[in-house]
């Protein structure tokens, strides 16, 4: 089972909102997952980026590979921490 760190959309129409969750990579977008690790809100000014940076590390040293999207949230994320 491939783990994969993505998003999932959750919110209104025209309002989007963002889970980042870790799910089975053959799992439908909005579908099944293992844990919620972040939140992702776009509709904010700046794009606004929660994470639990202890369990996405954790998640990451298991092997769960982030999509595109997530790896360019995480290097935000990481820089709004510091």
């Amino acid at each position: 089972m491939a783990v994969r760190i993505r998003l999932t959309r959750m919110g209104r129409k025209k309002k989007p909102f963002y889970r980042i969750v870790v799910a089975n990579s053959e799992a439908c977008r909005d579908g099944q997952f293992l844990e919620v690790v972040g939140t992702y809100d776009p509709c904010k000014q700046p794009a606004e980026v929660n994470l639990k940076q202890e369990r996405v590390n954790e998640w990451l040293a298991k092997g769960a590979t982030p999509t595109e999207t997530v790896k360019s949230l995480l290097a935000k994320g990481v820089a709004a921490a510091e």
